[in-house]
Order: structure tokens, then C-alpha cells, then sequence
């Protein structure tokens, strides 16, 4: 008898939000594999049976026609495994722009393989502190932190590629081509006012159904109604982790406290590589302990390949005797090119990686982690245990044994708790 085939899909615009999406759906019950990019049908059986199959990408970081070629192909081949709901997995914050990481330039590439009348876009995910209400995105300032509109958001506001300038999402994604966007409030979330609402917002043949999200059990809701929708054939759905926890379902009561980090399984230290220049990840930095620190230049790096294997050299001997934390300065003067510094620091550890026995990587950043990780022999990743709420612990999968099973954490830069390097270090 034929294996029946994954119901849920979802391509991550980075490798960070990715894992979370993948932790969601494994904490569910689902069994779920993230794949590195479209995988072989040999990497396909070795995965076994699977409730859910995801891609991780970096559409976050591409102009829209670069987007529009990668995700052709990614949805043409999440169309043939059979694919019910198709997630595109963005940032929580929502950053992109008309011209890179365009949500609209996926939607209209991904659209065609998944042509439910329904594009829902969900719009929180309160489990890490974001919330819509009336169509308006806010989040808050690290874990715990306070709560702000997200064009007021003190690192959001100002990110150095893509500065969220709107905190209606319908006029966010007007101006990345998706011109109507209806929308579903949270007052609707409870008895029957859901349904008479989406079918009221369906009436105009809308582009998309924006969906608020005011807490945990807004999720229960909108699964609910997307659940009943998907029977009209497949669908593509747009948003956080939490489109995962609207559909496989997430407890609305949290966890009064994490559980430890299952335990690494080999030998050697523990090597962090640092590129978010996020506030809340320079505060976690200070607060680590028991790491060695290697400042690294990003100026130097892009340019001095000597440099490059200094940085090599140093991270080895460190590795011998302790945790070592690579770290990016900010660059001085008139900073260098985002993606190319993410390059770069994917080619120092995958240069570091080739000679060095490790127990455990962590990165820090979205763009770092999504090039570092690419720059590795890998070619899925596996959810092992519960970190922090946006960074699960996975397992790496690569047909180089000295890479199959590492334990891998992926951090975006608003991620954690401040003691997030410590607690990751705890088991390691």
C-alpha cells in the first residue's frame, strides 16, 4: 500500500524562521524534515514517511525576480508530492520590502500551484511576543520585552535592509503588489463570527485574507476556518510559525518554564558564530560565559582571504580548550553589503567546521545562519528538542559522517531569553 502523502508544506525566506516552523509542527505530533533545498528522491526515502516537508530558503534577502525563480520551482515540486496547505514561512516581524523579500512576488509565484480562492495571511504570533489587531503589526523588543507598533519598534523600525515604515499590514502588502487584502479582526475569533466574517471578506475576491491574531486561542479559530477551506483545494497561506500552530494545533497555555536542551551526543566544544548586530543578541553576547570570543572584522573578512584563515587557525586552538564565540563587529564607516558579510562568515566556518570536532553550532542571525548553514554539507535538519520559543534544538543530516547529527540551533536576532548563550551551552 501506498504511503499517503505529506499534508502540509512549507518553505521557510530563511533558515531561522524555518526551524521554528519545523519545531512547531514536531511538538504537534507531525513528523516533519526540513530539507536545505528541494530534495532528491533519495533524500526523500531516507527521510521516511512524513506528516510535513519543508524547504529552507533565502528569498528574505532576494530581489523579486531572483524570488520568482527559486519559488517556481519549489512550488511546482510541493504540488507534485500533493500538498494541501502550502506555508510561506516569513519573519514575524513581517520585514521585506517591494524589492527585497517581496511577499507579494511569493504569493504571485507560489499562487498558481495553490489556487484556493483563500490566501490567508496570519498575522501574530504571541507565543513570541507579536500581535495584530485591526490589520496593525506589533512586537515586542525580546523576550518578555515591551510591546511596540512595529514602525516604532527600536530595531524593526531600523533594520538596515528591510525598515518596517507601516504597521497596517494591508498597506505593507499593497505596496509589495498584493493591492487587496481583506481583512478578518480579532473580534470575530469567537462562536460563529469567524465564518460569517471570512465569507463576507471572500465575497469580494480579495487577494488575500489578512487574519489578527490577538492571543493563542485567535490560532485555535482561524485553524478552524482554514481547515474548512482547504476542502476547495490547495492552499497557499502566508505568516509566522503561527499558520503551524493554527493548523496542527498549539497549547494556548505556555510552558511556566523551558525544559532542558536534550543532551549532544558527541564529543568537543561548543562554537557560536554571532552576525546579528540585533541589540538583544549583543545583550545575550554580554551576559555568556564560559566562551572564548573572537572578534572578527567584517571589512577584513570580505576582503583578506589571509584573514580568513587567521580566524581559522585561532578558532581551532580555542576550540581545543573551550566554547568559542565568533563574533561580527559592526563595520565601521560605510558598512559592507549585508549578504556579502554573511558569505564571507559562511566561508570561515565552513573552513573552521572542516578540521575542527565540535558538540554543537549555534548562529545568530538571519541572514548569517541561513549562508553559514548553506555553506556546510548538509541537506536536512531534524527537531531534537525545545530551546528558546523561535530556536529549537535540531539534528543535522548530511551524507558526511563527521556532519550527521550534529546539533544545530538557528537564532534570528530578536530571539531568546538574555541568558540564551548560557542555556545553550548547558548540556553541550
Amino acid at each position: 500500500m501506498a504511503e499517503a502523502a505529506p499534508c502540509y508544506g512549507w518553505y521557510g525566506d530563511d533558515f531561522t524562521g524555518a526551524t521554528d516552523t519545523l519545531a512547531t509542527l514536531a511538538e504537534a505530533g507531525q513528523r516533519a524534515l526540513l530539507f536545505l533545498q528541494i530534495p532528491t528522491a533519495q533524500q526523500l526515502a531516507r527521510a521516511g514517511s512524513l506528516d510535513a516537508v519543508g524547504i529552507a530558503g533565502a528569498t528574505r534577502a532576494m530581489a523579486p525576480e531572483a524570488m520568482a525563480r527559486e519559488l517556481e520551482e519549489a512550488g511546482r515540486f510541493f504540488a507534485t508530492l500533493g500538498i494541501g496547505l502550502l506555508h510561506y514561512k516569513c519573519c514575524s516581524t513581517f520585514d521585506s520590502a517591494p524589492d527585497v523579500g517581496s511577499l507579494g512576488a511569493a504569493a504571485r509565484a507560489l499562487r498558481p500551484h495553490f489556487p484556493n480562492p483563500c490566501l490567508p495571511v496570519i498575522g501574530g504570533q504571541p507565543n513570541l511576543g507579536r500581535y495584530c489587531l485591526f490589520g496593525t503589526l506589533f512586537a515586542a523588543a525580546g523576550a518578555g520585552g515591551v510591546v511596540h507598533r512595529i514602525d516604532r519598534h527600536p530595531t524593526m523600525s531600523v533594520h538596515p535592509v528591510t525598515p518596517m515604515g507601516e504597521a497596517d499590514l494591508r498597506r505593507h502588502l499593497q505596496a509589495q503588489g498584493l493591492e487587496r487584502a481583506a481583512l478578518v479582526d480579532y473580534r470575530s475569533h469567537e462562536g460563529e463570527g469567524g465564518r460569517r466574517a471570512l465569507d463576507a471578506a471572500l465575497a469580494g475576491a480579495p487577494e488575500a485574507v489578512l487574519f489578527d491574531v490577538s492571543r493563542p486561542s485567535d490560532l485555535a479559530a482561524i485553524g478552524a476556518l482554514l481547515r474548512e477551506r482547504i476542502s476547495a483545494g490547495p492552499m497557499l497561506a502566508i505568516g509566522a510559525s503561527s499558520v503551524a500552530q493554527a493548523i496542527a494545533g498549539f497549547p494556548q497555555t505556555p510552558k511556566a518554564e523551558m525544559p532542558k536542551l536534550a543532551r549532544s551526543a558527541s564529543g568537543g566544544n561548543l562554537l557560536a558564530l554571532v552576525g546579528s548586530l540585533s541589540p538583544v543578541t549583543r545583550a545575550q553576547v554580554e551576559l555568556a560565559q564560559g566562551y572564548e570570543r573572537i572578534a572578527i572584522d567584517p571589512a577584513r573578512l570580505t576582503r583578506e582571504p589571509a584573514y580568513l584563515e587567521a580566524l581559522r587557525i585561532e578558532a581551532l586552538a580555542s576550540l581545543e580548550q573551550s566554547n568559542v564565540m565568533l563574533i561580527t563587529d559592526k563595520p565601521a564607516g560605510v558598512p559592507a553589503e549585508t549578504g556579502k558579510v554573511a558569505a564571507a562568515t559562511g566561508a570561515l566556518l565552513r573552513a573552521i567546521m572542516s578540521d575542527a570536532r565540535i558538540k554543537r553550532l549555534v548562529v545568530a542571525g538571519g541572514d548569517t545562519s541561513t549562508l553559514a548553514i548553506r555553506a556546510l554539507d548538509l541537506w536536512g535538519l531534524s527537531y531534537r528538542s525545545p530551546c528558546t520559543p523561535g530556536a529549537p534544538l535540531c539534528r543535522a543530516h548530511s551524507d558526511d559522517p563527521r556532519l550527521d547529527g550534529l546539533d544545530i540551533v538557528l537564532k534570528g536576532g530578536q530571539m531568546g531569553t538574555p541568558d540564551f548563550f548560557n542555556r545553550v551551552a548547558e548540556t553541550a
